[in-house]
């Protein structure tokens, strides 16, 4: 089976955003953990900030908007794999865990799904 959906998380402080079919910015409307003293220097490989971010209001409606979209896409006559990108500020906290979120969704549709985190593992920005 080949990849029918291709997740790139990414942070817009670390270079220019991926190609993508889609590309989601959730730097504005959605809050930045990084903010957070204990929560800036994890990242979304811990559980705090995974839930930090899918408490925030819109996070939940977001993945369901995106998942409709990528549906639409994936219905369409072109083949291959439709590409989303999302990002956030530093692509360790927000973007990440949206993109697993979406990923997740998606395989409860029977959609196989690849993920690439492009900058959770960079350091911290400081800003």
């Amino acid at each position: 089976m080949s990849v029918e959906i291709e997740i790139v998380s990414f942070g817009y402080l670390h270079g220019t955003p991926p190609n993508a079919h889609m590309t989601l910015d959730l730097r504005t409307h959605f809050r930045d953990p990084h903010v957070s003293p204990e929560l800036r220097y994890m990242t979304a490989h811990d559980a705090p900030v995974r839930e930090t971010v899918m408490a925030t209001p819109g996070i939940a409606s977001m993945v369901e908007a995106a998942a409709a979209a990528v549906a639409a896409f994936v219905s369409g006559p072109s083949a291959g794999a439709v590409v989303v990108a999302d990002g956030c500020a530093g692509g360790r906290h927000r973007a990440p865990t949206f993109a697993m979120a979406l990923a997740e969704r998606l395989r409860r549709d029977g959609l196989i799904v690849a993920v690439q985190h492009r900058d959770l593992d960079k350091p911290v920005v400081e800003r």
